[in-house]
């Protein structure tokens, strides 16, 4: 069995298992501020891959949607062309599209 993990930044990984590629929570925003209800994040370092160098990935683990420091605004965009995302009942239904609700305790397969 072959691994790879490429840290990328942040929580942003990708997780490579045998040619199944896999990336983490996506955040690919230069360096900025992201103004929340109660606090202001600061992003100091930007990625070490842009999303365009990440390539074709066959899934998005996505723990929350909630903040921008686990899904930035051109994580959000990365998204779009994914073939599967994985992430919480409620992360899924807001997300819509290709966002796919993961039971508690529950394999996604």
């Amino acid at each position: 069995m072959s691994i790879t993990i490429t840290l990328i930044g942040g929580p942003t990984a990708l997780i490579e298992i045998d040619g199944f590629r896999l990336l983490t929570d996506p955040t690919f925003d230069a360096p900025g501020d992201y103004q929340l209800p109660h606090v202001k994040l600061e992003k100091l370092t930007g990625p070490a891959l842009g999303a365009r160098d990440v390539g074709e990935i066959d899934a998005v683990l996505l723990s929350h949607d909630q903040h921008s420091d686990n899904l930035d605004h051109s994580g959000r965009d990365f998204l779009k062309g994914a073939k599967r995302v994985l992430t919480t009942q409620a992360g899924a239904k807001r997300l819509g599209g290709n966002a796919e609700a993961l039971r508690p305790g529950r394999r996604p397969y």
